[in-house]
């Protein structure tokens, strides 16, 4: 009955349920700009032309209609809400599509994670999909809240919203042909499989792809996504609050004049402050076009290359047939987004959802997730060597480098403020662990910055100047049950509560932002870092597949030889 009442809609015999006059159309598939109406049925496209009755008719007088964006590749916890509250923010910028994966919380929670959020985005504003997370824990040289094999994956991936298998991380793994990886592997070959390769080249690189491995977010250069082109992978364009690659890659391709048909945009971890001040893919795309990119080039990269990449079938396109995800732009520059609409109802104006707000219920499963060891200042005393290892951030990346220092020059050092301590506590199962180190390039000339929002393991990150400062740090987060925190001189001056696995918030939006903001403007106060994101940046640190050096709860780890130091 439904395909029979599109059907004459598209013919004329029977009213559109909505009918958009006088839009230009950016067509995707022929990379043209016409001008036509939109007849809508029941959610889907029935047909483009000239059509004359509708029972909601809206005149686009000339403005663009691009198919809903896609963001190819995020992580819903990283903006640190939960997915009822993340959806409309995505929402509001023209986003209507969504490639999750959340092994953020599934290394905190394990199984139970994701079911979270699986049942917590069912009735989501936005196209939610899943990507199982692939490396709980991501890697054997941190500990994680959980561990999860492919017998316990499989237990959702007939799930209709689960396109496949999350980035692989343990690439050593896969050249290795570890086991365990390669059942992962195995067992989602028939589907999707997204990568994470960073400077990975040459035959480790063609082995990785052999594997069956499909994507990759984490090129830094142009000369790496080439190279991931070449070996038939889809390059995802990352921007997001700490890992800004899009620029680089933008320029390359343009400067190679290669085709970008197999590039799509991404945001992989990005702040709810950044997303609502800047959006995120309609930002990529806005970007890309200010660098040269042809405007139909960049809608095609956020709608309809992401959708074939993951086989979205009816996504990312104005044409029959097509799910009546679209959104209206004033101009193709700024991509400032004027109405969106999802399968034909309107949910966005002007910047304002006209979608109500529903509340966020919580399993106790995800909660009360931060249990440390008793710990005073002899845990936090740096390893007895010669020198030292440090761990150097850099503006605008998450790659790090490493260098070194005399032990007996560190206490200057630290009070000139060139270094500062880092640590890493394992919060999960109050183990004991605790990894201790230097990082340089920080910033924060006095006080403690504390998170446990901590890729991908999720422990409890902590960077000072002092001891006092940093125990304080440690114990509030215990009693806040994680989430972000500020010491300055023994006293508490900023905490953000993160209950929901220490890594979100079920708070209202218009409640969480304002402290959210309130927060990263005193951590900048407090000296960090311009082009450093205070808590993104931080989280990062103890990533160990991401080179140069990182440090995780078991000590600093040399990313470029797998090994300890």
């Amino acid at each position: 009955m439904k395909q029979q009442l599109r059907i004459q809609t598209a013919l004329g015999q029977r009213p559109a349920d909505l009918l958009l006059k006088g839009g230009r159309i950016v067509d995707v598939f022929t990379g043209q700009i016409y001008t036509g109406d939109i007849a809508v049925c029941d959610g889907v496209i029935a047909g483009i032309g000239s059509y004359q009755k509708g029972l909601y008719t809206v005149h686009l007088e000339g403005r663009y209609v691009i198919p809903g964006l896609i963001n190819a590749h995020c992580h819903v916890e990283s903006s640190m809400v939960v997915p009822e509250h993340y959806c409309r923010e995505e929402l509001r910028h023209g986003v209507t599509t969504l490639v999750t994966d959340p092994h953020e919380i599934a290394n905190v929670a394990g199984m139970a994670g994701i079911r979270y959020m699986l049942d917590a985005s069912e009735n989501a504003p936005v196209n939610y999909y899943v990507q199982l997370p692939s490396c709980v824990p991501a890697t054997p040289f941190e500990h994680a809240g959980a561990v999860l094999s492919a017998a316990d994956l499989l237990e959702l991936q007939a799930h209709p919203r689960v396109l496949g298998l999350g980035e692989m991380m343990n690439y050593p793994g896969v050249t290795s042909c570890d086991p365990d990886v390669l059942a992962k592997l195995e067992a989602f070959s028939g589907q999707v499989i997204d990568g994470h390769a960073p400077g990975v080249s040459g035959a480790a690189l063609q082995a990785y792809a052999c594997a069956g491995i499909a994507t990759d977010h984490e090129s830094v250069t142009w000369a790496e996504a080439r190279e991931k082109l070449r070996a038939g992978m889809a390059v995802l364009v990352r921007e997001g609050s700490a890992s800004r690659n899009l620029t680089e890659l933008i320029t390359g391709a343009l400067a190679d004049g290669v085709s970008t048909g197999r590039m799509a945009f991404c945001t992989d971890d990005k702040h709810l402050a950044d997303i609502r001040r800047d959006g995120t893919i309609r930002h990529n795309a806005a970007m890309a076009v200010a660098l040269g990119l042809p405007p139909v080039q960049a809608v095609q990269m956020a709608t309809f290359n992401a959708a074939q990449i993951y086989g979205l079938r009816r996504l990312g396109a104005v044409a029959p047939g097509y799910r009546a995800d679209l959104v209206v732009l004033d101009d193709l520059d700024h991509f400032q987004v004027a109405q969106v609409y999802k399968d034909g109802r309107c949910v966005v104006r002007d910047g304002e959802l006209l979608v109500p707000e529903t509340p966020a219920a919580c399993p106790d499963a995800i909660l009360h997730s931060v249990h440390l060891p008793a710990c005073d200042a002899a845990r936090f005393r740096l390893p007895q060597r010669e020198e030292q290892p440090v761990l150097v951030v850099q503006p605008g990346q998450i790659v790090t480098r490493r260098t070194q220092i005399p032990s007996g020059d560190v206490e200057a050092e630290i009070a000139a403020g060139n270094l500062r301590k880092l640590a890493v506590v394992e919060r999960h199962h109050a183990t004991g662990h605790i990894g201790v180190g230097l990082i340089q390039g920080y910033g924060l000339r006095h006080g403690a910055v504390a998170t446990t929002v901590a890729h991908d393991s999720h422990n409890l990150i902590v960077a000072a100047n002092n001891d006092d400062d940093l125990l304080l740090a440690v114990r509030t987060m215990e009693e806040m049950d994680g989430g972000y925190c500020l010491v300055q001189d023994g006293k508490v001056v900023g905490r953000l509560p993160l209950p929901v696995g220490g890594l979100m918030s079920a708070a209202p939006t218009e409640e969480f932002l304002p402290e959210l903001e309130r927060l990263l403007a005193q951590a900048r106060a407090m000296g960090v870092t311009e082009g450093i994101d205070p808590f993104t940046t931080l989280s990062f640190v103890a990533l160990p597949v991401i080179p140069e050096v990182r440090l995780t709860d078991l000590g600093m780890f040399d990313v470029t030889h797998f090994s300890f130091i």
